[in-house]
């Protein structure tokens, strides 16, 4: 720890601000420098497609006041521009014309929206990746407008929920015939389109966008079978790609991300990622992975900056991730990963509008678990998965929760999130 005097933090995210509490509490009292493109202080992004847009008058969801960053932490900010390049050779990261040397630097600069061709163009049409995109997608739900998603994921699916249980009508269209498969499985998709129906949304699955239309201000979707959509507000939700284009040229391997090792390592003298951006090895399953998950973020945040100050002493990260979705007043939950040769429902009913809960098979072992308004399950299915279960095992286990739950019904106020570092 002695050899680094200067810890730069690329990213005012949560990774990025895990990274710097991180270093404090492993005892570090070198200079910490945070960089963010943005103005804002670090903040909280689920709840910008959930609880924020569902009413007005949610505050903006800060981690921590400037004075503690500023005082507390002893961390000098630079926000409001991004960083540029990356000198790997001078060990120095640029942001416009200035330039900040370090000794070692976590990158945690996350992954920015996909956006349609055209949809700069017209008002009205949003992504929703930051703060300033929450800002105005809500204050176009504050007054009425005619709303589509484009793109049935976890994102697209919360800015729908949030449409309705305001009572506004919305339309979800999503190109695959299924949604969220590559996020979930086919199966436990089709769970949640229903779900989306029962709430009165409606779903265009199977079918593309051609263009968006309108004077100034969007007017229309135009979709691939012809017909047109009449809209206000627009949201796309097409997912993401890691913001790794201000490192070319840096000597970094770019490949769906920085790609790094089981210590967030990217092989590089004194560089280190973490959360969005991230691709590394997980030892747990064997691959490399990058989950844009607010778990995998606050985890690797920590990992990476403690392993940054003391290389020698780098430890993996190892995990199996963990996310969730609210919508219409339900919680979706998943642990694991969703590419499976079976997908099982081990509780409840697909066709119900109730508690399920379903396992993921890959060979003989259990990989996953998805929950629907099954708070108190989801936790202990994650240990399982992390301590090498079975498929035998993952089912045994899933009768010993029926046969539970029988005789001791589970409240639906338990506050899961209180198990992971929020």
């Amino acid at each position: 720890m002695n050899e680094v005097g200067h810890l730069v933090v690329v990213g005012a995210s949560l990774a990025g601000l895990r990274a710097v509490e991180a270093a404090r509490r492993t005892g570090f009292a070198g200079r910490i420098t945070l960089i963010g493109a943005e103005d804002h202080l670090p903040y909280d992004r689920p709840p910008l497609s959930k609880a924020f847009l569902e009413e007005a008058g949610v505050p903006i969801p800060t981690f921590r006041d400037e004075k503690v960053l500023r005082d507390e932490l002893g961390v000098r900010l630079m926000l409001g521009a991004p960083a540029t390049r990356l000198d790997t050779d001078g060990r120095a990261v640029v942001v416009g014309d200035r330039t900040v040397a370090y000794d070692a630097v976590v990158l945690a600069t996350g992954a920015s929206a996909r956006e349609l061709p055209g949809g700069r163009d017209l008002a009205g049409v949003h992504t929703l990746r930051t703060l300033d995109d929450a800002v105005a997608i809500r204050a176009a739900l504050d007054s009425g407008a005619r709303t589509v998603v484009i793109g049935a994921g976890f994102i697209g699916s919360e800015v729908a929920a949030a449409a309705r249980r305001r009572g506004l009508e919305v339309v979800v269209v999503e190109a695959a015939a299924t949604p969220l498969v590559r996020a979930v499985g086919e199966p436990m998709g089709e769970v949640c389109a229903a779900l989306h129906r029962r709430h009165g949304t409606e779903m265009r699955c199977g079918v593309g966008v051609t263009g968006l239309d309108g004077a100034g201000q969007v007017e229309r979707v135009l979709l691939s079978d012809g017909s047109a959509l009449p809209a206000d507000l627009v949201v796309v939700g097409v997912g993401a790609v890691p913001a790794t284009g201000w490192l070319a040229g840096s000597g970094l391997l770019l490949d769906d991300g920085v790609v790094c090792d089981e210590t967030l390592f990217t092989g590089v003298a004194g560089v280190y990622a973490a959360g969005d951006v991230a691709r590394w090895h997980n030892p747990m399953f064997d691959r490399p992975m990058r989950p844009e998950h607010w778990t995998s973020a606050a985890e690797q945040g920590a990992v990476a900056a403690r392993n940054a100050l003391e290389p020698d002493a780098a430890t993996p990260y190892s995990t199996v991730p963990y996310f969730w979705s609210d919508w219409y007043g339900s919680r979706i939950q998943f642990v694991g990963i969703p590419g499976a040769d079976e997908v099982r429902v081990v509780d409840g009913d697909v066709r119900s509008d109730g508690r399920l809960v379903a396992l993921y098979r890959e060979g003989d072992r259990l990989v996953g678990a998805l929950t629907l308004d099954a708070p108190a399950h989801v936790m202990k299915y994650r240990g399982l998965i992390m301590r090498g279960a079975s498929w035998r095992d993952g089912l045994a286990f899933a009768a010993e929760r029926r046969s539970g739950a029988a005789a001791r019904p589970v409240s639906r106020d338990l506050d899961t999130d209180a198990i992971v570092d929020r």
